[in-house]
């Protein structure tokens, strides 16, 4: 038992013994799924955000996706939330709305999501690096220069 725990009510549930459960006057809130006190909203960042089932996304896209088991899924994704990271996709789904990492090796349909994502645009200029950075922003404080410095601005006059 926590050291708090008598703040929040948190205790453990009289039916199943699951850690956790809340009490708020004579009624029991359980996390565990299944005790007849279960209660969704227990353990999802102190209850106060329920989970969504009514999602529906602006512009669906269907991703098929084998998991590790083998087994085929089809989730629903808003074309608009897909974002590359790494060797991932990460998109919302229907119908709860958070966010999922789907490993690009196993999506099925990879050429149709890939088509979906948001390509990436030019910047104008690339800004400096992390030295550069360092001696720019060092001379700008004291407003002092440099031969280095000089060189740099010229470089980047808009930075």
């Amino acid at each position: 038992m926590g050291l708090f725990d008598f703040l929040f009510g948190k205790k453990k549930c009289p039916q199943c013994g699951a850690s956790g459960a809340r009490t708020t006057g004579d009624r029991v809130r359980c996390p565990n799924p299944s005790c007849r006190y279960f209660d969704g909203t227990v353990g999802r960042g102190l209850g106060l955000r329920p989970r969504r089932s009514d999602y529906s996304p602006a512009s669906a896209l269907a991703i098929r996706y084998r998991n590790f088991r083998g087994e085929e899924k089809t989730f629903t994704a808003d074309q608009d939330s897909l974002r590359r990271k790494c060797h991932h996709i990460v998109a919302r789904v229907a119908p709860t709305g958070e966010n999922i990492s789907l490993s690009r090796d196993r999506i099925q349909n990879l050429t149709e999501v890939e088509e979906a994502l948001p390509q990436p645009t030019e910047t104008a200029q690339p800004g400096p690096n992390a030295r550069e950075r360092q001696v720019l922003s060092y001379h700008k404080k004291y407003k002092s220069t440099s031969p280095l410095y000089e060189k740099i601005r010229a470089k980047y006059p808009d930075w």
